[in-house]
């Protein structure tokens, strides 16, 4: 956890997907540098253990049950976090998921719900939440992308697919909220270990070898110029930056924090 310098104080930030992974990590950080936090994930239960963790500290939070391609429930989440705090400064689009195949194995369904949960999800998260910000001073949305936005992986074509547009989805939103003082950028992580990577074919296949998770997460990280996956606290400090006011010169861009992977 960072030193606290509270640097998000006093700022209503919402972040989804924050039952586990960067979501969580990124509530809870914001949290300590002074932002009252809202979080949701579709799993109830994991997100209530995050916001129960925030009020240990006394920090400020509240949790929602949320699947992040029903409409009504970004209208009426949205609208529970105005009423409750009058404004909305800080959104953070993480929810997400991994499911990997061949083009020619992957199922039209999975492709669907994959590009469903990863790229409609953020759409309605900007839609709504464009929205809220401007009844306040405005605003900053960071959408987590990844380096598979960037760089190709074979098996991964929906995956990849979804944050490439996330990418390009942020910019051009950016550009149209820019006069309402809200900025829009997107993260790209690389490989982060967070429980995500359980999902993937990739897990399976080393799995079926007897390799344990330390094994695992070694080679999986032999691409990466600096040899390792990162946590995701590091991931989470990234979006504490375009969180924060330290940033309010940044919109429309996209920080990749993938250990030199793209390079």
């Amino acid at each position: 956890m960072s030193q606290k310098l509270e640097r998000v104080k006093d700022k209503v930030a919402f972040i989804t997907g924050a039952g586990s992974g960067i979501g969580k990590a990124t509530a809870l950080m914001l949290a300590q540098e002074g932002a009252k936090v809202a979080v949701s994930d579709i799993n109830l239960a994991t997100v209530e253990t995050t916001r129960d963790e925030i009020l240990a500290f006394g920090g400020q939070a509240t949790a929602y049950h949320q699947d992040v391609v029903n409409e009504e429930t970004w209208q009426s989440i949205s609208q529970d976090i105005l009423s409750k705090w009058e404004k909305l400064d800080i959104l953070v689009n993480n929810a997400g998921i991994a499911l990997t195949g061949n083009c020619e194995d992957m199922s039209l369904e999975n492709w669907r719900k994959v590009l469903s949960i990863n790229l409609d999800g953020v759409f309605l998260g900007l839609k709504y939440c464009v929205t809220a910000m401007k009844k306040g001073s405005g605003g900053s949305i960071i959408n987590i992308a990844s380096a598979a936005g960037i760089k190709a992986l074979a098996g991964g074509g929906a995956y990849c697919a979804s944050k490439t547009a996330v990418q390009m989805l942020s910019r051009c939103v950016a550009l149209e909220v820019a006069g309402d003082n809200i900025r829009v950028n997107s993260v790209s992580p690389g490989g982060v270990i967070t429980a995500i990577w359980q999902s993937t074919d990739f897990w399976q296949k080393l799995k079926d070898k007897k390799i344990n998770d330390d094994a695992f997460w070694q080679a999986m990280a032999k691409p990466v110029p600096l040899k390792r996956f990162a946590q995701a606290e590091e991931i989470a400090q990234a979006i504490l930056y375009l969180a924060s006011d330290e940033s309010k010169f940044v919109t429309g861009t996209d920080l990749v924090i993938d250990g030199g992977y793209r390079a």
